[in-house]
């Protein structure tokens, strides 16, 4: 019996008892912090061979699903927990912090789920698979990069096919994190084949619904046990696989802004471990040199600061989202699309260099990778966050849009 039919199993046992509810209650009562911690100290017992090897971070899946995180964004009544994007937030910062490919695959994998969520559940086949997801903990990946778009996902080549109540998708998808070892893709595509490339609609495929021929490998400097490796997807489905409201209002209420916040979420818990391995160095050399700082005490105050700065940007910016959600006028404006996409430049940045800086205070101690004060694996991980999704391109698309933008009149405004 395969990992699969064990978890599937137990939910039909669960959904018969009637266990399912209280689970989720339970979840909610007992808090995340202790559940989400219990995983990622799974996670940084793995860390290090994941990144050497390259490999899946299976141990630290497991115990997210032993948890029963995977669905925690998924309303009660559908077998979650109704939590916030706050707190899934500080999932993704406390994951980041032990493995940063634990965290990344998180994020990712709650992103779909938000889509859903906001914008699918009224669909039954949605629904029933949000149900599923909560109940046998079933993992998605995002497939939204294909052939020459260079990451651009509001662009797709590849086209819906429709065939008597059923439809067909064959993509030249360049990544799909974690694709091998998912339960479920969540795809963009164009609506049919005579839509425009930005015609977009999202598309839901279990696993028994598609193919999976890779076609490029995945051996980066960081970031290693994403496995972002390349395939030739092939799908099939139902008709109502697709989710029903346009890529468009989707991309700009919910994909986009989920992504910016649990991404920037996981970039900061990266920084955190770094600043907490350069506090651990500049006090033992203190304690070794009667109390004298070495010369890399600066930098670690640097670094301390732009990480203060680094979490009150995302806190900031997760309190403007959720003060906005139920507002489409508000989620659509110039200011808000605006904000959210530079969260992403922004937070990249300062994660960048508050890496950076943990590295120079820990001087050679922190550039060695046998050392307790390695910063390394961490370094190259961060390196990754200005380059998914490029913030030059990010820049460029908003650029115009900026330039229509007001200019406030005071410090409140």
């Amino acid at each position: 019996m395969t990992i699969l039919d064990v978890r599937a199993s137990k939910a039909l046992e669960l959904s018969v008892s009637g266990q399912e509810g209280a689970i989720a209650a339970d979840l909610g009562s007992a808090g995340l912090d202790a559940r989400s911690e219990a995983v990622a100290t799974i996670a940084a017992q793995h860390a290090v061979a994941v990144d050497r090897d390259g490999r899946f971070p299976r141990e630290a899946i497991e115990a997210i699903r032993v948890e029963r995180l995977l669905g925690i964004l998924v309303p009660r009544e559908l077998g979650g927990a109704g939590a916030s994007i706050s707190q899934v937030a500080d999932v993704c910062y406390r994951l980041g912090r032990a493995c940063s490919s634990t965290g990344m695959i998180y994020a990712m994998h709650q992103t779909k789920v938000a889509c859903l969520v906001r914008h699918g559940r009224d669909n039954v086949w949605q629904a029933n698979l949000l149900r599923r997801l909560c109940a046998e903990q079933l993992l998605l990946a995002s497939s939204t990069t294909e052939g020459q778009n260079g990451g651009n996902i509001r662009s797709s080549a590849a086209a819906v096919g429709h065939e008597a109540g059923r439809i067909h998708l064959e993509r030249a998808a360049t990544v799909i994190s974690y694709g091998a070892e998912a339960d479920g893709i969540v795809t963009t595509a164009r609506r049919a084949a005579d839509a425009a490339s930005s015609d977009q609609v999202l598309v839901t495929f279990l696993r028994e619904d598609y193919s999976l021929e890779p076609t490029l490998g995945w051996d980066a400097m960081g970031m290693r046990g994403t496995c972002s490796a390349g395939f030739a997807l092939k799908a099939s489905g139902r008709g109502d696989q697709i989710v029903g409201e346009p890529y468009d209002r989707i991309h700009a209420q919910t994909m986009t802004p989920f992504a910016h916040l649990l991404w920037s979420s996981v970039w900061a818990g990266i920084a955190a471990a770094a600043v907490e391995r350069a506090q651990a160095f500049i006090r033992k050399a203190a304690r070794g040199a009667n109390g004298q700082l070495p010369p890399g005490a600066a930098h670690y105050t640097k670094a301390q600061s732009s990480l203060r700065m680094l979490r009150g940007l995302i806190a900031a910016s997760l309190d403007r989202y959720e003060q906005a959600t139920g507002d489409e006028r508000l989620l659509a404006s110039i200011d808000f699309q605006s904000a959210i996409n530079l969260l992403k430049v922004d937070a990249s940045e300062l994660a960048v260099a508050t890496v950076m800086g943990a590295m120079r205070a820990c001087g050679l101690a922190g550039y060695r990778n046998d050392s307790e004060f390695a910063i390394g694996r961490l370094l190259r991980d961060v390196l990754s966050s200005p380059i998914m999704i490029n913030n030059d391109r990010i820049l460029a698309n908003i650029s115009t849009a900026s330039l229509m933008s007001s200019i406030p009149a005071s410090l409140h405004g």
